[in-house]
């Protein structure tokens, strides 16, 4: 009997793989990190082959830790890191260059001159996006007129572009398939989530040729087959971006329903249910999932940087040696006492939109600790996530009484309470933090029979712990108002 589903969940940071029994309980894991390369001030990239290796080798772990063979895997499911942008060359199979990671921004200047050319209106009605160096088109064309001979190998057919799933998949399949999902294509700004097809308008204006792209499948689906790295071909059968499998990990599969996952950055979707709507408060309209003729949307707000304040305060500022450490610090005082840390170190995501403001720490006295930093860090996840929130009420018209959450950060109780006061609602964690490899692993099962419907998974969700609001009102609206001033701070100091 093939009785497990093999996820892989590639992140920003590390590789994980996950192996899940019929109840969706994990079975056994695998992770590694890999190296993050800072070549120049804002820029993050990651070599595609390294990320291809980790990979590889942690789904080869994971199977192993559980004591099965290949035979016993019914099917892999795919979730990744959106937007990082992976370039080859179809023949050799080898990256042009280092993958640019979603988080880079060497492609600000090109943003703020299409929003000039007044071509935003345009980009946002297609695609539901907002013009930033976030998304893979900018980053696709930055390769193409940068890299030594790119454009000449693209207009001959020699280059493929796909986002991390995609290069997966392709490694996977070796070399048979080329494609992605609906999910991970809407986060390029290239695809047209109304018609759900490349847009050829959008290709025009970042001059990308149509023969780079990947062919766009639904989310749950039998692709192909992972042949050559286990014993046996396994069927890889689902595909979505990090932030819709988890939304779909959540069982968040009803209009109104809204999750956020703590992961480096933070990533808040309600499902919108199976029309796009436009948003007026600054959010992404994207494609949740597609599954057999249903496609669902979401209203999707991003924070670059949640998870990745706890590793910049380890790596770089050195006041904790391990990521685990930072609650104990922070708790040892009551409160940030006036200090804020607003981590905008590559720019403000969602409702600001702000790509040069630059983090900022303000309110420090002589009193002021390095608990109060680790505190003000991460506070500082908790009211961008207030912020996100508050637009995606205003947009949906819908009243947000329960977010369910999930990432590595939801072990931080301190986080989760502060984090249910600030939003006057009950904070939900899933007995199953681990929803985004879970969502991949659905998709995956469905397509395969292993599950029956969307109800035998939805069965499976467990609570775990619920955080009510406990601050009064208005002890969290003069804090909130102290952080409003210190994103007024880090705006004014890159000179907006």
């Amino acid at each position: 009997m093939k009785d497990f589903i093999l996820a892989f969940d590639q992140g920003t940071t590390s590789s994980r793989a996950i192996v899940f029994n019929r109840d969706g309980l994990p079975v056994s894991s695998a992770q590694k990190e890999f190296t993050q390369i800072y070549p120049k001030p804002g820029w993050v990239e990651h070599n595609p082959e390294e990320i291809w290796s980790t990979q590889a080798g942690v789904a080869a772990e994971a199977i192993a830790k559980a004591g099965l063979e290949s035979t016993d895997i019914a099917a892999i499911g795919i979730t990744n890191q959106r937007e990082t942008t992976v370039v080859w060359d179809r023949q050799s199979g080898k990256p042009v260059c280092n993958a640019i990671v979603w988080q880079d921004r060497r492609t600000a200047d090109f943003c703020d001159k299409l929003k000039n050319e007044g071509k935003s209106t345009k980009i946002l009605e297609k695609t539901g996006l907002i013009i930033d160096a976030y998304f893979s088109a900018t980053k696709i064309r930055w390769i193409l007129d940068n890299v030594k001979d790119a454009r000449e190998l693209a207009k001959k057919g020699r280059l493929a572009f796909g986002t991390v799933d995609s290069w997966l998949i392709w490694n996977l399949t070796r070399g048979e398939l080329h494609i992605t999902d609906v999910s991970n294509a809407s986060r390029t700004m290239l695809f047209n989530i109304h018609k759900l097809e490349w847009d050829q308008e959008l290709l025009d204006i970042f001059g990308i040729p149509e023969s780079i792209l990947p062919v766009v499948r639904s989310s749950s689906d039998v692709y192909g087959y992972a042949a050559g790295q286990f014993a046996t071909e396994i069927p890889v059968a689902g595909i979505a971006g990090d932030q819709q499998a988890a939304l779909f990990g959540q069982m968040c599969t009803e209009p109104g329903m809204v999750k956020n996952t703590y992961g480096t950055g933070c990533f808040m979707m309600m499902n919108i249910g199976s029309k796009p709507i436009e948003s007026k408060s600054r959010l992404l309209t994207t494609v949740g999932w597609k599954i057999g003729d249903e496609t669902i949307y979401a209203l999707e707000g991003s924070i670059f940087i949640a998870g990745a304040v706890v590793q910049w305060l380890r790596d770089g500022l050195g006041i904790i040696s391990s990521s685990s450490e930072v609650e104990k610090l922070a708790a040892n005082v009551k409160d940030c006492d006036g200090v804020y840390f607003v981590p905008a170190f590559a720019g403000l995501g969602a409702p600001h939109w702000d790509q040069h403001a630059r983090g900022t720490i303000v309110g420090l006295t002589r009193g002021s600790t390095r608990s109060h930093i680790a505190r003000a860090a991460l506070d500082s996840i908790a009211y961008q996530t207030l912020e996100v929130l508050k637009a995606m009420e205003k947009d949906s018209g819908i009243e947000i009484k329960e977010l369910r959450v999930d990432g590595g950060a939801t072990v931080n109780n301190g986080l989760m309470q502060f984090q249910a006061d600030l939003l006057h609602a009950a904070v939900v964690r899933p007995k199953i933090t681990e929803t985004t490899a879970l969502g991949a692993a659905y998709l995956a099962g469905l397509a395969t029979g292993y599950w029956k419907d969307i109800n035998e998974v939805r069965k499976q969700w467990q609570l775990d712990k619920t955080f009510r609001p406990q601050m009064p009102a208005e002890l969290t609206d003069s804090m909130i108002k102290g952080w409003n001033r210190a994103v007024k701070a880090a705006k004014a100091w890159a000179g907006n």
